[in-house]
């Protein structure tokens, strides 16, 4: 019963000794395997290169990095510099002579062809001595990626320096031409029986000014034309066929015919001259013999009649926008004013919103307008404000006629 006792000791002995062997292997195993992980995640390798031996370990990751097969074998140090772009040799045999004979860490970027494909990896080299022996510790990890990304974001942010310095130019040129168009914006203008105030809001938005336009001219005949529009787009574009329109309008009124003429003969030009172009506006004669506004309209916004504080929309005449069609006529309408009467004329952004009804616009303005009073000057920048502000996607032009009497 004694006997195995001894071999039995023995065997539980050996087996605590085993134990901890057992236990280190597994830790170990684990650590390779995390340190594997991790290589791959942030796609790094590490080596040694044994500058008294020429030895040289490198771990797995470093193979994948530098596109080699491992029965190859690592590369030694000596033959590096052949590996990398001739550009970057330079700078590789800098780092290298600073780490091998100063003992100098440091960190260089060089580039290489993997398969063909341009690389580019970032080595951080330490100088190690042990037991006499001098080697050059490195990680190596391949960066293309990040410098990819930075090229593509420095691209960008170039492309987009290029797009604001050309919409602040044309953004200048546009409220250079308009100046020249329409001269003293903002400014009151005095005709005979009538002062008028005019409000121009460009697009919170837009970089550059729309085709909003305004007229207010004598005409030989003592009548004065009032007239108002908007060209569809943005830009020296859209600048330009304004430009073009409202010219044309001065001119083409100087003939004394009436708006509804004058409106088809706009259609005219817009369909034949101005392809692909479309308007609207409002023209209008002002009589102030007998304070008669005689208008006609091409697709736009009807005006707003203030009168003993009672804002009214009037009804318009029949009129599609100008370069629709050429066979639809356009009719005339007409308004007596009286004396402390108050008309507005004004394009869609001043009640067109993106986050709103058109005709919830067209009720806050007509609630804001009927609180005018006297000047037509006093209250218009209250008004758009009342209303909304500055249309975020639209340019805003207020003509306000106040009669005098």
């Amino acid at each position: 019963m004694t006997g195995p006792a001894p071999s039995i000791a023995a065997e539980m002995a050996q087996r605590l000794r085993d134990e901890p062997d057992e236990h280190m292997a597994v830790e170990r195993q684990l650590l390779n395997t995390r340190l594997a992980h991790a290589e791959r995640l942030g796609d790094m390798g590490w080596t040694e290169w044994n500058l008294q031996t020429g030895e040289s370990i490198w771990s797995d990751q470093m193979y994948t990095i530098f596109g080699r097969d491992p029965g190859d074998g690592p590369i030694h140090l000596r033959d590096l510099a052949g590996h990398v772009e001739a550009t970057d040799r330079p700078d590789l045999d800098l780092r290298l002579w600073s780490v091998m004979h100063r003992a100098e860490p440091g960190e260089v970027e060089f580039r290489i062809r993997r398969h063909g494909e341009l690389r580019h990896l970032r080595a951080v080299l330490d100088p190690v001595v042990t037991g006499g022996h001098a080697a050059v510790h490195g990680v190596v990890q391949d960066i293309t990626c990040r410098r990819r990304a930075e090229r593509v974001m420095s691209e960008a942010r170039s492309k987009l320096l290029r797009v604001r310095e050309q919409a602040e130019k044309e953004h200048h040129m546009s409220l250079a031409l308009r100046e020249a168009i329409m001269p003293g914006l903002g400014e009151t203008i005095d005709l005979p029986h009538a002062r008028i105030a005019v409000r121009y809001v460009a697009a919170d938005a837009k970089p550059s000014l729309g085709g909003d336009w305004y007229d207010a001219v004598p005409l030989p005949d003592d009548r004065v034309l009032l007239a108002i529009g908007d060209v569809a787009g943005h830009g020296m574009p859209a600048i330009s066929q304004m430009a073009q329109l409202r010219h044309a309008l001065v001119g083409l009124a100087m003939t004394g015919h009436s708006p509804d003429r004058l409106l088809a003969w706009l259609n005219d030009l817009v369909l034949h001259r101005m392809p692909e172009t479309t308007a609207t506006t409002i023209v209008g004669h002002l009589d102030p013999a007998t304070r008669m506004f005689t208008w006609g309209q091409a697709g736009h916004p009807a005006p707003i009649l203030v009168r003993e504080g009672t804002a009214t929309q009037l009804d318009p005449p029949a009129g599609v926008l100008l370069g629709a069609t050429p066979d639809e006529p356009y009719e005339l309408a007409g308004v007596e004013l009286r004396e402390d009467d108050l008309l507005l004329l004004f394009t869609d952004g001043l009640v067109e919103r993106r986050t709103r009804d058109i005709d919830e616009g067209l009720a806050l303005t007509m609630e804001a307008a009927a609180l005018l009073r006297g000047d037509p000057n006093d209250g218009l920048d209250q008004l758009i404000e009342v209303i909304g502000g500055p249309n975020p996607e639209d340019d805003t032009c207020v003509l306000a006629i106040g009669v005098l009497g």
